[in-house]
């Protein structure tokens, strides 16, 4: 049953790839057929912004700055500014079509104790936020300022769990005190106009995320800027990073491939004063307009919409790769997020714009530069929420941004329905220490990205994550499950295997793989790096590494036994088998891991957050007590098969 799972994963991992292959052909196909026109788009100063909201965007909901309690806006907003001194903010190496790129933003993930969070092919492990509720071993794994950074998160954290939970259907924005407000009624004007002349200022030149990705005209570490929806998490379509990759102008977008097509200088992107990024102080109160028509889409109404139907293709494919279960390191029914909501994990991200050479235009919309392309949340529990909350300050003491000299375009998300161009885009204005929640199915069904302002911003937002084999808990019972195959003479110390079964002798190699390198060689690429801030993980990393040790004793165990002559033909050949499969990719595996500790990219980062390549994975370590050249033993159980 294991080997037709595996070869049944192996198929779905072909189609996949030849299916995304396909789509980004398809979605180049459609940038084309878009060419100088963008989709329209409102923000709140545009009538029929509430409208739309209420429409089309009902599962998001906004918490004003000033309904949140002043004292855990301090403690928060202390928290950022502790974990950016101590260096606990640092820019991932993730795995995006084959190649390792930084992300834009720097983060790092707190949580229940023992948790990780997996995106892009990279683990990360949580620093603990050591809560009142929850009793963390080692409660000196970090000193007291970081542990006083990580508690008020959780407070944050308890706070987001409380308010989500009370939310009502309809709830869209809370207001810092009734009546407070009134919308502008003379900003809702002449709005079209408006939006024709800020489209040509939001553009600028070339607009770098609707160009080309593939043959000669891909430039180096492009997926920089080119995460898929698939690829779901933040911060991978920031700037251009010195020295990374050439500056083409051919670059794809997130969501949509390559597209040639020169920005228009005359489209009609919809949007405000809003569009540009202006924090004016939007009311706290959004009151419909008695006008339903969407801002924008006037003339190029019908050239658009006449793209949907092309797109329900694309959506229907979408889904099902996620009932499939495709890429998710250990296929299982999806869980469904029922009862009281309980974020486990919250991953902080910090951008200062100032300090990227370049962001990139958002491509579809005209929004303007992000931060943080187009994106699903990845990895988290079916209809689950996200609460965010974000934080800018301008200056290395973290003073807030508001208040200061002159007027500072603001941060801002933007929103719009996957796979559809018919659907005008929503444009949200942040301030500082403004929340907002994707509840229901908005994540899944919707796509969002962040728009940058001119201030630095801390994020932290806070995710139910899909655990079930991301704990630490998770893995030593799985450990414990292998080695139970394992029996020591108590005299002698010698070893031995106590049962032959093939399907029990693949079981513990898939384990041996799962330990090694969904865990092993994911903590020492990067997440040793917060052994300086936090010991919590050093302890249990120790245990495993000597849980893998004797799992490598069983594999040579097993190899033993195949080797052997007396044997039943049948019974070893299929053994045989199994563990070729094993070693194979382990073999290669651990060659593509060696690759990316030693990459020019790695080698630019600081000793003490570069990847390491730990000696007892080679065949020169004297300490080993089983140093065996996985290339030759692939190579024997070759020959023995040729031989059956």
């Amino acid at each position: 049953m294991k080997a037709r799972q595996c070869k049944h994963n192996s198929r779905n991992m072909k189609r996949s790839a030849d299916s995304e292959g396909e789509k980004r052909r398809k979605r180049r196909k459609l940038l084309q057929e878009l060419g100088d026109q963008k989709i329209p788009f409102l923000g709140p100063s545009d009538r029929g912004f509430q409208q739309l909201w209420d429409s089309s965007y009902s599962g998001l909901v906004l918490r004003r700055s000033c309904s949140l309690p002043a004292e855990l806006h301090s403690r928060v907003q202390a928290a950022f500014l502790t974990l950016r001194s101590k260096g606990c903010l640092l820019r991932d190496l993730v795995r995006v079509r084959d190649r390792d790129v930084f992300t834009a933003v720097s983060r790092a993930l707190l949580g229940e104790p023992g948790h990780t969070y997996r995106y892009l092919d990279t683990r990360l492990f949580a620093i603990p936020w050591h809560s009142e509720e929850t009793e963390v071993k080692g409660q000196n794994c970090c000193d007291p300022d970081l542990r006083a950074a990580c508690k008020a998160l959780w407070e944050l954290n308890t706070f987001f769990c409380s308010d989500v939970s009370q939310l009502k259907e309809g709830d869209r924005l809370t207001q810092c005190a009734k009546g407070e407000v009134e919308v502008k009624q003379g900003e809702e004007g002449d709005t079209e106009s408006k939006h024709s002349e800020e489209s040509k200022n939001s553009e600028g030149g070339d607009s770098e995320s609707r160009q080309s990705e593939e043959g000669d005209t891909e430039s180096k570490h492009s997926e920089e800027w080119d995460i898929e929806s698939k690829h779901s998490e933040e911060g991978c379509s920031g700037s251009k990073q010195e020295g990374e990759w050439e500056t083409e102008s051919k670059h794809s977008g997130e969501e949509g491939e390559s597209s040639q097509v020169k920005p228009s200088e005359t489209s009609v992107a919809s949007g405000s004063e809003h569009s540009e990024g202006k924090c004016s102080g939007w009311p706290s109160k959004i009151i419909s307009g008695t006008e339903t028509e969407s801002v924008g889409l006037g003339a190029q109404e019908k050239s658009v919409v006449h793209l949907k139907h092309s797109l329900s293709g694309y959506e229907t494919e979408d889904k099902e790769e996620k009932e499939s279960g495709q890429g998710c390191s250990q296929p299982s029914p999806p869980q469904v997020c029922t009862g009281p909501v309980k974020f486990n994990v919250t991953l902080l991200n910090y951008m200062d714009p100032a300090a990227m050479s370049q962001l990139k235009e958002e491509p579809y919309f005209g929004m303007g530069k992000m931060a943080v392309g187009w994106h699903h949340d990845e990895n988290l529990i079916t209809h689950s929420p996200v609460a965010v909350y974000s934080y800018t300050c301008h200056d290395d003491k973290g003073e807030s941004s508001e208040g200061g000299s002159g007027e500072k375009a603001c941060w801002r998300i933007g929103l719009k329905v996957a796979w559809d161009i018919h659907t005008p885009g929503l444009m949200l204005p942040l301030e500082s220490g403004d929340c907002y929640y994707m509840r229901d199915d908005l994540n899944s069904t919707h796509q969002h990205c962040v728009l940058a302002g001119d201030t630095a911003r801390f994020s932290s937002t806070h995710r139910v994550a899909e655990c079930s084999s991301g704990t630490l808990t998770y893995i030593q019972s799985r450990c414990q499950e292998a080695l139970s195959n394992l029996h020591t003479d108590p005299e002698t110390g010698s070893h031995s295997l106590l049962t032959l079964l093939p399907t029990t002798l693949q079981n513990c190699e898939e384990i041996h793989n799962e330990v090694e390198f969904e865990w092993l060689r994911q903590y020492w690429f990067q997440g040793q790096r917060y052994a300086r801030f936090c010991s919590w993980w050093t302890r249990p990393m120790e245990q495993l590494e000597k849980d893998w040790r004797l799992m490598e004793t069983m594999t040579m165990l097993f190899l033993t036994t195949v080797e052997e002559e007396d044997q039943a033909a049948e019974g070893r050949r299929e053994m045989a088998e199994t563990l070729l499969s094993a070693l194979t990719d382990r073999h290669q595996q651990r060659q593509t891991w060696r690759d990316r500790c030693h990459s020019n990219l790695a080698q630019t980062l600081p000793p003490e957050e570069a990847p390491v390549d730990r000696p007892f994975w080679g065949v020169d370590d004297p300490s080993m007590p089983l140093p065996f050249d996985l290339a030759d033993i692939i190579n024997r159980v070759e020959s023995l098969l040729w031989r059956m």
